[in-house]
C-alpha cells in the first residue's frame, strides 16, 4: 500500500522523503530509459504530487557526478512509489552538505575543489553529501533550499593569517547577513554573501536555511580575477592543507551528525 503526505510517501513500511535510499523498479511497460535504469540505487530528492494528484518520486543516481547540477533536469528522475523499493530506513539524522567553491584558474582559489576531491577518495557516514560548485553559484543557492541540516562552505578565505592555514569559520545564522559579510570571503565569481541571499530569496520564508559554516584556508597566491592568464594549480603551502582540511572535514562531519548545532565558538586551526 501507499500512501502520501507532504513531501513525504508511505511505501511499504518505510516513509521516504528526501535522502532516502531506494533501488530502482520500473514498472514493465515503462520507457526503454526507465528500463535502463532497473536494479539502480539512488537517492529520493523529493516527493511531487502534479496537477492530476499522482505522486511523484524524484530521484538522483548514485554515482552520477551531474547530480550537482540542481538547476537543471537533466539528472533528476521521476518514478511512482510503486516503481520504487526501500534500501534502509527511511530518512533519519541530519544531512551535511560539504560544498567546494573556487576557481580552479586561479590559483590558491581551487583550494575547495581540491578538498572536495581528497574527501571524495575517503568513506563518508550516511547523511554527509560531497559537492564540488566552483564558481556555479545558482547551483549551491538552490542545493541548500533542499533540507539540509548544515551546509560547510570550503574556499580560500583570506584572514591575515600564515598561508596554509586552515580555519573554522561560523558567520552566525543564515538570516544575519551583516554578519556573514564580514566572515565569509568574496575573492571569486562566487560570492558567498550573494549566493546565501539569493537561498533566502529562494526560500522565501516557507523553507528553512541550514546553519552554515567555512573552512577556509589562507591562500598564498590572492588573484583578482582581471589577469590576463590564469593559474592552474595550488602554491605548495595550500596544497600541504588539502590533507589537513580534509581530516577535519572528517571530525567535523562526524560532530555535526552527532549535533548539527555543536557550539563551535572555539576556534579550530589547522596546520
Amino acid at each position: 500500500m501507499t500512501t502520501a503526505s507532504g513531501r513525504t510517501v508511505q511505501v511499504g513500511d518505510v516513509r521516504l522523503g528526501r535522502g532516502s535510499r531506494v533501488r530502482l523498479r520500473p514498472r514493465q511497460s515503462a520507457d526503454v530509459l526507465d528500463l535502463a535504469l532497473t536494479g539502480r540505487t539512488a537517492e529520493v530528492d523529493a516527493v511531487e504530487e502534479d496537477l492530476e494528484g499522482r505522486v511523484h518520486v524524484v530521484v538522483t543516481l548514485d554515482g552520477d557526478d551531474g547530480r550537482d547540477f540542481r538547476t537543471g533536469l537533466g539528472h533528476r528522475f521521476f518514478f511512482t512509489p510503486e516503481e520504487v523499493e526501500p534500501v534502509g530506513p527511511g530518512p533519519a539524522g541530519p544531512r551535511i552538505l560539504v560544498a567546494g567553491v573556487g576557481n580552479i584558474f586561479m590559483a590558491d582559489d581551487a583550494f575547495g575543489p581540491e578538498v572536495v576531491s581528497a574527501m571524495r577518495g575517503r568513506a563518508l557516514p550516511e547523511g554527509v553529501h560531497v559537492a564540488d560548485f566552483g564558481i556555479r553559484g545558482m547551483d549551491l543557492a538552490y542545493r541548500l533550499t533542499e533540507g539540509y541540516d548544515v551546509a560547510v562552505l570550503v574556499d580560500a578565505a583570506p584572514r591575515g593569517k600564515e598561508p596554509g592555514t586552515v580555519h573554522l569559520i561560523d558567520p552566525g545564522p543564515p538570516g544575519t547577513p551583516d554578519t556573514a559579510e564580514c566572515a565569509l570571503p568574496q575573492a571569486h565569481g562566487m560570492n558567498p554573501v550573494q549566493v546565501l541571499a539569493l537561498a533566502r530569496q529562494l526560500a522565501d520564508g516557507t523553507q528553512d536555511l541550514p546553519r552554515v559554516l567555512v573552512l577556509g584556508c589562507e591562500p598564498s597566491v590572492r588573484m583578482r580575477g582581471d589577469e590576463p592568464d590564469v593559474v592552474v594549480g595550488l602554491s605548495d603551502p595550500v596544497r600541504a592543507a588539502v590533507p589537513v582540511a580534509a581530516d577535519m572535514l572528517e571530525s567535523l562531519t562526524g560532530e555535526l551528525l552527532r549535533d548539527p548545532h555543536r557550539d563551535l565558538s572555539r576556534p579550530a586551526v589547522g596546520r
